[in-house]
């Protein structure tokens, strides 16, 4: 005769669901929070968690991300957010990013402004440069626009020059007087500006040149930009707002072309 135990039978166990096994990872997180920081007093307590959105959940599992607070000294109202996923049929959750994010009342920068739309008259200092955008309002390709000569003819510079409109003229020696004063002054080429610019005025496009006899050797700038602007430079002058600057990257990589022994030691043979 077979007896009869006292006792039900034991129900069995409900399996766990993912959402289960995902809110119940805390120290899976904790661990890969730390792991991360690199220390774990940087790791605070457990803030909460929040539901990922994932497509097809039936498939491709569950998404939960758990929230602690960040110990990081600065980082004041940040926290560390670790998700974890979990595939249906799977009895380990895994580990997808660790992140530390900016909470409601964290310090964070203002928002970058492009250095174009920050930049203003008298920023450019000794050893800068201004580099132009390709789309910059104030240049145009030269066979665009007419030369600004063309509304001076040599004939009426020379007019002019003979005293016709005007009753006095610089003579030869005045015209090296002045010339010698602007290339010994603060916009000719000796400047500390101008040892340190890219390029000089006299192939930059914001060069309005003198005319007569020293249009090859003066003109005003008109870069807004520039130190110079408004003022007499020489051709030869130079700044880091001139109109073809560019940044180019260079490669600081260094390479060996030719094998190097060390015979300071020797090997034990």
């Amino acid at each position: 005769m077979v007896g009869v135990s006292e006792h039900p039978p034991t129900a069995p166990s409900p399996v766990p669901t993912p959402s289960d096994v995902l809110t119940a990872a805390v120290e899976t997180a904790r661990a890969a929070a730390v792991e991360v920081a690199g220390a774990a007093e940087e790791v605070g307590e457990h803030l909460g968690t929040a539901r990922e959105a994932v497509p097809d959940q039936g498939v491709l599992g569950e998404v939960l991300t758990h929230t602690f607070a960040a110990a990081l000294p600065g980082y004041t109202g940040w926290h560390w957010a670790v998700t974890l996923a979990h595939v249906p049929g799977d009895e380990h959750v895994t580990v997808d990013e660790v992140v530390l994010l900016p909470g409601d009342s964290a310090l964070l920068a203002p928002a970058w402004v492009p250095w174009h739309e920050r930049i203003r008259p008298g920023d450019l200092s000794v050893g800068d440069v201004l580099p132009v955008t390709e789309d910059d309002p104030r240049l145009v390709p030269a066979y665009l626009a007419d030369d600004d000569a063309a509304a001076d003819p040599a004939g009426m510079v020379v007019a002019q020059e003979i005293g016709i409109g005007r009753e006095r003229v610089l003579s030869l020696e005045g015209r090296r007087g002045a010339l010698a004063r602007f290339r010994g002054g603060e916009y000719g080429p000796g400047s500390a500006m101008a040892r340190h610019a890219p390029g000089t005025c006299g192939d930059c496009a914001f060069l309005m040149p003198l005319a007569g006899s020293v249009r090859l050797e003066l003109g005003v700038c008109a870069n807004e930009y520039a130190p110079a602007d408004g003022h007499v430079v020489t051709t030869d002058h130079g700044c880091g707002a001139h109109s073809e600057a560019n940044l180019v990257a260079v490669d600081t990589t260094e390479i060996q072309l030719t094998p190097l022994y060390n015979t300071d030691t020797y090997d034990q043979l």
